[in-house]
């Protein structure tokens, strides 16, 4: 496994290692694949040198440095991801990137980090910054590339952007209950005029009646009702209050009018 990561891995495979020694690794992965895998990168990052020769010695050096600082199947690593998270959620940008930095000093998996800040990216910021995914979802593939150490430069801008946006969760918030009325209402019918109508049958039923094509009516909108009937009128989504998703607020309370309660 270990040979084939130094062939394959498209970073790993730059660098001139050497694996004269390898029971150490072993030993501190405790047969876990993917903690061997990620202890072999934490040890050949901890060295500059142009030819890396991995002995015992050196990975139990870093690994009583770096590994035994940040047990990723331990309480310390929930710890501070929560922490990290909470500090972007926070609009902390300088204790975001602390985290940041105490994750890739404890070896964290590059993946794992990117894959949360997607997951903040629209939970915590949404439509306040659409900007914030595409930035996250940049970040995210890019890392997948390059790999560390370069990668805390990507994470590092992600990072700092995304605890100096403008949040909000509405459209978190928007799920939340759009899927807690599923589960209370059940399948509700979809009301006749939105259905699809691709036989005579269904067109004889009234399927996709008096259903009105948006583009033909000024302003691209047509005054319709698109909820099934027993949650008509029900708002699910509610803009936040920043710059971007008041302007959203506007334009919505401009077509519904008083309808959802803009």
């Amino acid at each position: 496994m270990m040979h084939q990561a130094l062939e394959k891995d498209i970073v790993l495979k730059k660098k001139k290692v050497v694996l004269k020694e390898t029971d150490a690794l072993l030993r501190i992965s405790g047969g876990d694949g993917r903690k061997l895998l990620n202890l072999l990168e934490i040890v050949i990052d901890s060295f500059q040198e142009e030819e890396i020769v991995i002995e015992n010695d050196m990975v139990m050096q870093v690994a009583q440095q770096k590994v035994a600082l940040y047990d990723k199947s331990g309480e310390q690593h929930y710890d501070i991801i929560s922490a990290f998270i909470k500090s972007i959620r926070g609009s902390d940008p300088n204790a975001a990137v602390y985290w940041l930095a105490r994750m890739i000093e404890g070896g964290e998996d590059v993946k794992f980090i990117a894959r949360r800040l997607l997951i903040l990216a629209s939970e915590d910021i949404g439509n306040a910054n659409p900007n914030a995914l595409l930035l996250a979802t940049n970040c995210f593939q890019a890392v997948n590339v390059i790999g560390y150490p370069e990668s805390r430069i990507i994470l590092s801008q992600c990072v700092t952007y995304l605890a100096s946006s403008a949040k909000s969760n509405a459209s978190y918030m928007a799920i939340n209950t759009a899927q807690a009325i599923v589960k209370q209402e059940g399948d509700l019918p979809v009301p006749l005029h939105l259905r699809n109508a691709p036989t005579k049958l269904m067109k004889d039923l009234n399927y996709g009646k008096e259903y009105k094509y948006s583009h033909d009516y000024e302003n691209n909108f047509a005054l319709q009702e698109f909820l099934p009937d027993k949650i008509k009128g029900t708002k699910l989504y509610d803009p936040g209050a920043n710059a971007r998703e008041n302007d959203l607020r506007k334009n919505l309370q401009k077509l519904w009018g008083k309808k959802y309660g803009y």
